[in-house]
């Protein structure tokens, strides 16, 4: 998942699709103990998707607080 495609995703978007690559990430490592899977860099990919929309929550966090301390400051 590309940068782009996160920055376009709404905030509840965002977390649903950090449960699903979460849940995705779960059986791809529990795949790989059983048996070794075809491509293990997926393992990895999916671990980096999820730090971005990580990233991207926790801008999007901070860009609210941000807002609201300078709302209650103007008032």
């Amino acid at each position: 998942m590309k940068t782009s495609e996160i920055l376009e995703l709404s905030t509840e978007e965002i977390i649903a699709r950090k449960s699903e690559e979460k849940a995705n990430l779960t059986k791809l490592k529990f795949a790989h103990t059983v048996s070794a899977i075809e491509n293990p860099s997926r393992i990895s990919k999916v671990r980096k998707d999820i730090a971005r929309l990580n990233t991207e929550l926790t801008k999007r966090k901070a860009a609210e607080a941000a807002a609201k301390q300078s709302a209650s400051e103007t008032e």
